[in-house]
């Protein structure tokens, strides 16, 4: 995905699906999860929101879950997320596997989620 910090390095999520599913507080995609930190007042964070339900619902088996930044401290400070909207993209076993910072576009989302279906 095109942003800031585009990597596909691991963000000490330990790979524990059940461990991260229970932090967001939902069940993983079974193929893959899209999870979005967004904010309140954040424009591009709704934007982002369109796009990511948008694939979800094109992809079987990919689940797309959003974070309020502000209230899930913890969470950001763990994984490293320094603005929103941020998306981080984990495979079926909640491993991250891509990470963008800033609006996607639709294409680059999908192309991202190669990397973990």
């Amino acid at each position: 995905m095109r942003g800031s910090d585009d990597t596909g390095r691991s963000d000490g999520d330990g790979g524990a699906r059940s461990g991260l599913a229970a932090e967001l507080g939902t069940e993983l995609g079974e193929r893959a999860t899209l999870v979005q930190f967004s904010s309140a007042f954040c424009a591009p964070c709704r934007a982002t929101r369109r796009v990511l339900d948008e694939v979800a619902a094109m992809v079987p088996g990919v689940t797309h879950v959003e974070i309020d930044a502000e209230a899930r401290l913890d969470l950001v400070r763990r994984l490293g997320v320094e603005r929103t909207p941020t998306v981080l993209v984990l495979d079926a076993d909640g491993r991250v596997v891509r990470r963008a910072a800033g609006q996607p576009r639709k294409a680059d989302v999908i192309a991202a989620l190669g990397a973990a279906v």
